[in-house]
């Protein structure tokens, strides 16, 4: 990466014309701090955690949100509810570097398809828009529900006020409430109306208009990943932005020459000049 295109990024990202997209890679260096142990953010370490430090089926290991349908279909949604608000609402873990960046720089907009709440955190000393993606709600046509922090706690919105920093958290969050897109089903619900426009809320369908992004600890090699992808920058300027990809297969190059991204064969972590322990 060039010294020009860092400075760039960095004030795109401050001004919000360039958009944060937040895979499972930026928790990469966050830690249990009881244990030492890392936070189960990719597909794998999800579904070990899930079984109990046990791998499952080969089948079921290919994703994240197939196992967690196995799971649904046999014990229930509430059991994945219940592994997903222990994991990251009821668990200490340490901070994560980017996120201490994040909040250095504070971006207007941020979209973080992890389920922990650490961006939250990064911007619990300001008023923001929390928007959660939902899924097999009935009541409802969106996909989505809108929250307000006030600075001191979470309050149902009706809408998305722009004037404020916006979080959307497509995949879920146990804060306020532990709602999460996890399995097969909860994904072909949301990438659906996600598809048909129900998934996003109408402020943010204007303010993303002509936005590139920069995505950072995602890897593009699942499909469902992508497809959400392509429908959250949909209407983005072309091209679309960048792509932290260290050593990108050849399926991860032709899938973000055809959205538009750029690859940068790094990391996040370089890009920020943090390190991160093995």
């Amino acid at each position: 990466m060039t010294p020009e295109l860092q400075q760039h990024l960095l004030a795109g990202l401050r001004d919000g014309s360039i958009v944060p997209y937040l895979g499972p890679g930026v928790l990469a260096d966050v830690r249990n701090a009881a244990s030492g142990a890392p936070i189960p953010a990719d597909s794998d370490s999800l579904i070990l955690a899930m079984n109990d430090g046990k791998p499952m089926a080969p089948k079921l290991m290919y994703e994240f949100p197939r196992a967690a349908m196995n799971v649904e279909l046999k014990r229930g949604r509430t059991t994945v509810t219940r592994f997903l608000n222990r994991t990251y609402g009821e668990t200490a873990w340490t901070r994560g570097a980017v996120h201490d960046w994040l909040k250095s720089i504070s971006p207007p907009y941020v979209i973080d398809i992890n389920r922990d709440t650490q961006l939250q955190d990064s911007y619990a000393g300001v008023p923001h828009n929390l928007v959660v993606g939902i899924a097999r709600i009935g009541g409802t046509d969106f996909r989505y529900k809108v929250w307000r922090w006030d600075g001191q706690a979470y309050a149902r919105a009706e809408a998305v006020d722009p004037a404020l920093p916006i979080l959307f958290k497509p995949m879920g969050t146990p804060r306020p409430e532990g709602v999460y897109i996890a399995s097969d089903a909860d994904y072909v619900d949301f990438i659906t109306e996600l598809m048909g426009g129900f998934s996003i809320p109408p402020e943010i369908k204007t303010l993303r208009q002509g936005k590139r992004y920069l995505l950072m600890g995602l890897r593009l090699n699942r499909d469902t990943e992508r497809m959400v992808l392509a429908d959250m920058i949909y209407a983005a300027a072309e091209p679309s932005g960048w792509a932290f990809i260290a050593a990108p297969t050849d399926k991860e190059r032709r899938f973000c020459r055809k959205v538009g991204l750029e690859i940068i064969e790094g990391d996040v972590f370089e890009f920020i000049g943090a390190a991160v322990a093995a």
